[in-house]
């Protein structure tokens, strides 16, 4: 199994951004944890991270041609973000599990809803990095 692992704005601060909420793991370390126990399941992951909406739209919509499914924390897009719903309900059947670092219905209410998880198949959030894991166990199991 290929899976696109997207991280959305400003989680290529991980590590130094407010680590009492997102953990004190940088991305790079995050994407080698993602990475090693996708490799134990037998699954490759190619990971990308973009500050920008339409290059996060871009990755989606080719995500068909390159991946099996995707794993995608759209950070704070997740709460406002038509276009990403869009693009991520345009490439169904492709399965695109959503991830948060934090739990989002525990934090400030403008965080409490996601416009995109409606259109994922599967949302993990509040745990840290496992959240990842539990997304890849999700996408990978039989």
């Amino acid at each position: 199994m290929r899976i696109l692992l997207i991280h959305g704005p400003n989680l290529n601060l991980l590590g130094q951004r407010e680590p009492e909420i997102y953990g004190k793991a940088t991305l790079a370390e995050l994407e080698a944890a993602v990475s090693e126990r996708a490799q134990s399941q037998g699954a490759a992951i190619s990971c990308s991270q973009s500050n920008h909406e339409g290059e996060l739209i871009d990755w989606i919509q080719e995500a068909p041609r390159t991946a099996d499914a995707v794993i995608f924390n759209p950070g704070a897009y997740c709460h406002y973000s038509y276009a990403l719903r869009d693009a991520i309900a345009a490439i169904a059947p492709l399965p695109v599990v959503e991830v948060h670092l934090s739990d989002i219905s525990a934090r400030e209410e403008f965080r409490h809803t996601s416009v995109t998880a409606p259109v994922c198949a599967a949302v993990f959030a509040g745990k840290g990095q496992q959240s990842y894991f539990d997304a890849l166990d999700f996408l990978c199991r039989d």
